[in-house]
């Protein structure tokens, strides 16, 4: 299973890709965790330590591996390296995950990045071909999937708060991905504290596309003040997040029999 997770900074996305990363482990799977938004909290919100977080250069910034898988630094270079050995070499283990971390697309200035993001692009071609599962961190613009890895993806969580900016970005993200051939689109209300929250999640999103709401929980904002985390456990789980976790399941084997 491949699962995209985005919405607006701040909605909690990354909380829901540490717990379903943590979900699909305990259930057996080798979980590749990759962090593609550029504010990278994802290691810390698993609990590695940031001793060991600092060891992990964002693949973007590996100017001497980019340079080598793409054929040298001249003006031509292979849109499609070989990285398989980048994705071993270049991921923090612990159990059944392994984190890497993408690092921000490049944007146009005075030097061309195209090198650097059709290298991006090949480690999640890459990754996303593999049998194993894949949860990706992004930002709320989902840009790595533009670069053409959408096919790869079997669902795309839009985790959004009861609020008129996070129900728009949501909007925004589910239109993106429809526009991209994303099979699945799911929305997740987070920090939900009344019904009318999810009543008015309801009324601005299409209600087909509602996985679940989570509830608002003090233990997250207390966790995410903590300086060392002891790894990630069944307590550090958002409030319902399993059933939403194995309906999801269910519907991904419904949908590939």
């Amino acid at each position: 299973m491949k699962i995209a997770v985005s919405g607006k900074g701040g909605a909690g996305k990354t909380t829901v890709a540490a717990g379903l990363a943590y979900l699909l482990a305990r259930d057996g799977f080798t979980v590749y965790a990759v962090d593609a938004d550029p504010d990278a909290t994802l290691g810390l919100t698993l609990g590695f330590t940031p001793a060991e977080l600092a060891k992990l250069t964002p693949l973007v910034e590996m100017k001497e591996v980019i340079e080598e898988k793409s054929g040298g630094g001249g003006a031509y270079y292979n849109l499609n390296p070989d990285v398989e050995d980048v994705i071993a070499d270049y991921s923090l283990r612990r159990d059944n995950i392994r984190l890497m971390l993408m690092g921000g697309i490049k944007q146009g200035g005075s030097a061309c990045y195209c090198r650097e993001n059709s290298f991006l692009n090949a480690v999640l071609n890459t990754l996303l071909d593999k049998q194993e599962a894949v949860i990706l961190d992004t930002s709320a613009g989902i840009e790595h999937l533009t670069r053409g890895t959408a096919q790869g993806v079997d669902l795309i969580i839009v985790v959004t708060e009861p609020t008129r900016a996070g129900v728009k970005t949501a909007g925004l993200v589910c239109k993106l991905a429809r526009e991209l051939g994303i099979a699945g689109i799911k929305i997740l209300g987070n920090k939900i504290r009344r019904e009318e929250e999810k009543e008015y999640i309801r009324q601005h999103l299409p209600g087909e596309t509602i996985a679940g709401f989570l509830p608002y929980v003090d233990k997250v904002w207390e966790r995410s003040m903590e300086d060392h985390l002891a790894g990630f456990s069944a307590d550090d789980l958002l409030a319902g997040l399993d059933e939403v976790y194995n309906n999801i399941l269910k519907e991904e084997i419904t949908r590939e029999k």
